[in-house]
């Protein structure tokens, strides 16, 4: 059997579309792990994580536009990063960042370490919801 280019488009076509089904399958299916804050570590930094807990404390950047809020489960607690897009996002929801102190939110981040603190950044707008 001689491999000609026509055989050889139409197996890398079938394969692509097999991979890329694939790929749309199996997408939705990957789940950010969910994490106590205390047993966030540097191991997992540049990680997408899921933490729940309350936000005990809300503060501004010197530029107005990122916000910093502290994060606390209980046990231990971390400071969340909220750049201006995110603030955007949550504002288009007819939310403030402000509504959010002293109430119990799941947030989904990535955790990066700076100035040798463990920090979480807001993956989206929708990444910091409300939870009773």
């Amino acid at each position: 059997m001689e491999i000609t280019d026509d055989k050889l488009l139409r197996i890398a076509l079938i394969t692509s579309l097999i991979g890329i089904i694939g790929l749309i399958a199996f997408t939705p299916s990957v789940e950010v792990k969910k994490v106590d804050i205390k047993d966030i570590s540097r191991a997992m930094i540049d990680e997408k994580v899921c933490v729940d807990g309350v936000i005990t404390d809300i503060s501004q950047s010197s530029s107005k536009t990122n916000y910093f809020l502290t994060i606390n489960d209980g046990e231990s607690q971390i400071t969340l990063i909220v750049f201006e897009k995110q603030v955007a996002e949550i504002q288009s929801r007819n939310m403030d960042i402000e509504s959010f102190k002293n109430r119990k939110v799941e947030v989904v981040g990535t955790i990066t370490e700076y100035k040798s603190a463990l920090e979480l950044i807001l993956s989206s707008g929708d990444s910091l919801r409300t939870i009773n």
